[in-house]
């Protein structure tokens, strides 16, 4: 999703003041709370929300307390978990953030220290899990760079309005090695192209099995084919391929005979051209 050009003009005019801002707050190692009140800031002027309508701090969830939450259409929409600028954010500190969002069936949340920014997609199973969609530091943010854009755009009140967020997961996990190595071990358009090739390069008939045997020995790590992401990679990339053979089969049982020829007719046709006098 390109970025708007008014969210663009936004970021160009205000983006290097907040830099100077969290900057001279971080050389001061200012408090949580004194970051949360320059957040604040940023995710209004800077990311596009309503300061006093869609931004709430210390929002209640179950008797405990989530720092900041973002909430339009009548919804919360995001998570924010915050740290002190200082700090530097760990894996442990989303813990808490993400038990938040599960309590609260939201799907989308952040962690920050107000300089550095990562966004999660909570999967919602058993265990309540996550996973990392993307990561910017707001002082290094290059505005000519387009994915420095696309990840600014994440966090906009237009981006998440758009659903931006999710699309950039779907995006991101197309061409994840979970994905890729889901596709080389399972494509038969792959398969018959590696064995076509090997053919043409060494005049050898290799079969599919021993192709199989060493893609998942030799080629691919063992990472990217095992474990519960490898899985879900595989169960979607043939989740795809039933929808397109079916999708071939209702197409081809609706193409009948030409509209206003019988069938019948249709038949004696194809019959006589297959059979001249």
């Amino acid at each position: 999703m390109a970025m708007p050009k008014r969210v663009l003009d936004r970021f160009q005019s205000r983006l290097k003041h907040f830099q100077g801002v969290l900057a001279a707050q971080r050389a001061r190692d200012v408090s949580e709370a004194d970051t949360v009140t320059v957040i604040k800031d940023v995710l209004s002027d800077l990311f596009g929300y309503d300061k006093y309508a869609e931004l709430t701090s210390e929002h209640s969830i179950r008797g405990t307390y989530c720092d900041l939450a973002i909430q339009f259409d009548g919804k919360v929409q995001f998570l924010i978990e915050v740290k002190a600028i200082g700090l530097g954010l760990k894996d442990n500190h989303v813990k808490q953030t993400i038990d938040y969002a599960a309590n609260q069936g939201v799907e989308w949340v952040a962690l920050t220290n107000g300089v550095e920014w990562v966004l999660y997609h909570v999967l919602f199973k058993k265990p309540i899990d996550k996973e990392e969609v993307a990561r910017i530091n707001l002082l290094d943010v290059n505005l000519k760079s387009d994915a420095d854009q696309d990840c600014l755009l994440l966090l906009t009140k237009e981006g998440l309005a758009r659903n931006a967020l999710a699309e950039y997961r779907d995006r991101k996990d197309a061409t994840s090695r979970f994905m890729l190595a889901a596709i080389i071990l399972n494509s038969e358009a792959v398969k018959t192209a590696l064995r076509r090739e090997v053919r043409r390069v060494s005049e050898i008939m290799v079969d599919e099995d021993t192709i199989d045997k060493v893609l998942r020995e030799q080629v691919l790590k063992r990472e990217a084919i095992e474990g519960e992401q490898a899985e879900s990679a595989t169960r979607r990339f043939c989740r795809s391929v039933d929808k397109a053979t079916k999708a071939r089969k209702d197409a081809s049982v609706e193409c009948g005979p030409p509209s206003g020829v019988p069938a019948q007719v249709a038949g004696e046709s194809s019959e006589r051209s297959g059979h001249p006098d």
